[in-house]
């Protein structure tokens, strides 16, 4: 009895195993983790000629990347290839990049120390500092603190980080949502919808100085 016994468990174990086998071999592997090195690399072939190697301080028209939050910028770029977000340079410049491309160098710009920035006009920062941290009452707009923080730090995954961006390219693209030029977040289309000139520069420059 003792070795039918054994061949019948034996042969239970094999059915049990060349059952469960082809599961365990359909188990998608762990996707790969970012790269800053290849990130890097890729920043200074392709992107440092608008954004610098690094992603800092260059040109005010172009956004400042260091310090942003890694998912946000693999939005963008996604967003830039696939035409949801209007822009024919980063068209160009995101259409070639795979997804791991883009999470490579979202990586590489999340880990850079952003540098402060600073306002230009000390009229307008009052105004600026009013709307940022409580809206305009009066015409429904919500305080830009509700979804950027009180220190304009942003939400990953959410919302990005806004402190100390150029105040050029923050206004651009404020106006860019208002006026129908850019139309990748219907919540920040809302936001701006009531806004003046001047009160979009006034909040633009107030960011780009918080500390």
């Amino acid at each position: 009895m003792k070795p039918f016994a054994t061949l019948t468990s034996l042969l239970i174990a094999c059915a049990a195993g060349a059952f469960f086998a082809p599961a365990m071999a359909a188990t998608p592997a762990a996707p790969a983790k970012p790269d800053p090195a290849k990130g890097q690399e890729l920043s200074t072939k392709v992107c440092g000629a608008c954004h610098t190697a690094d992603g800092s301080r260059g040109a005010p028209a172009n956004p400042i990347l260091q310090g942003q939050h890694p998912e946000y910028i693999v939005k963008q770029l996604a967003e830039f290839k696939e035409g949801k977000r209007a822009n024919p340079v980063m068209q160009g410049m995101a259409a070639p990049l795979s997804d791991a491309d883009m999470k490579n160098v979202a990586a590489f710009y999340a880990g850079v120390q952003p540098k402060p920035g600073f306002a230009k006009s000390k009229d307008t920062v009052a105004l600026g500092e009013k709307i940022y941290r409580g809206g305009i009452a009066e015409r429904n707009v919500p305080a830009c603190s509700g979804c950027h923080g009180p220190t304009g730090s942003g939400v990953p995954s959410q919302y990005p980080r806004l402190r100390g961006q150029h105040a050029d390219y923050t206004e651009a693209q404020l106006k860019a949502f208002r006026d129908g030029g850019r139309k990748n977040s219907p919540i920040m289309t809302g936001v701006v919808a009531k806004m003046n000139d001047k009160e979009l520069k006034a909040v633009s420059d107030y960011i780009a100085g918080m500390r």
